[in-house]
């Protein structure tokens, strides 16, 4: 499934069809895309207007209509957006195309398991307004990570970091790398971690979301070739720090891989400490 950065390419794709008036729309009815949507409504509602600028939030977007109309999107696990020149005769799986007089907005999904929903108004849907703070925002302070680590103390950190309602646009490859680089194997448990790893955390999950809003957010291209990224999809890959072959297993129903040396639990070592809000470490 597309996530932080994979979205915000996306998101930018159409951003070529700026100022151009929608002239027609063409979308599949019985698509489940539109499952939530009013599809007459969104027909009517765009056809003569222009997309005025396109936003990106974690896994969802929206796009700015003139005219005050908004659609909100989600790619699901295979959506894509792109644009090709007009005229474009939409395919079975184009399920949404706009046309202007030169180029077409085309939103394609495979599976359906995308959506696309339809506002009218001065502001943005209330849903994208209550929508949780992002990792990059100020918003997103050490104090704030660390209670929510306190309130799930139990739950093992890769499962936490696939939480959208308090990591919007960490997937499954990004839980995995931010695993990897503060060297903690996928089980470690909030609890375990003690106030040099929240601080560590908090870093890296900023490195992290920035490096891959600037490589793959940007124009597609791989993270650098220290991360993990590079080897997790390729059964067989050794770890890049270390050369020990990567281990795959399940952690709570999505598939984690990381390095069974570089990655300890807390029962491997000891180092950790439980979580303590007293703590008197000081993060830099």
């Amino acid at each position: 499934m597309p996530e932080l950065a994979e979205v915000a390419y996306y998101a930018k794709q159409w951003d070529a069809g700026k100022r151009l008036p929608v002239a027609e729309v063409c979308a599949h009815e019985k698509s489940r895309v539109f499952r939530r949507c009013d599809l007459p409504a969104l027909i009517s509602g765009l056809k003569g207007s222009a997309l005025i600028r396109s936003h990106s939030h974690g896994k969802q977007m929206l796009f700015e209509f003139s005219g005050g109309h908004w659609l909100t999107l989600h790619l699901g696990m295979t959506g894509e957006l792109s644009t090709k020149p007009h005229p474009f005769s939409p395919t079975k799986h184009d399920h949404l195309v706009l046309h202007t007089q030169m180029i077409d907005l085309i939103f394609t999904d495979s599976r359906q398991f995308g959506s696309i929903q339809y506002h009218c108004g001065d502001k943005p849907p209330t849903s994208w307004l209550k929508l949780p703070t992002q990792i990059m925002d100020a918003d997103f302070t050490l104090d704030r990570l660390r209670a929510f680590l306190l309130r799930h103390s139990r739950q093992p950190l890769k499962a936490l970091l696939l939480d959208q309602q308090f990591f919007p646009g960490i997937g499954n490859w990004m839980a995995d790398e931010i695993m990897w680089q503060m060297r903690l194997h996928p089980l470690t448990t909030a609890a375990t971690l003690n106030e040099k790893h929240l601080c560590a955390l908090h870093r890296v999950l900023r490195k992290i979301c920035a490096a891959a809003l600037k490589t793959i957010g940007d124009d597609w291209s791989d993270p650098p070739k220290s991360w993990l990224f590079r080897h997790r999809w390729v059964k067989g890959r050794a770890c890049p720090r270390c050369g020990t072959s990567l281990m795959r297993d399940a952690v709570q129903s999505r598939t984690a891989c990381w390095c069974p040396v570089c990655q300890m639990t807390a029962k491997d070592d000891g180092r950790f400490n439980f979580l303590r809000p007293d703590s008197k470490a000081v993060c830099h």
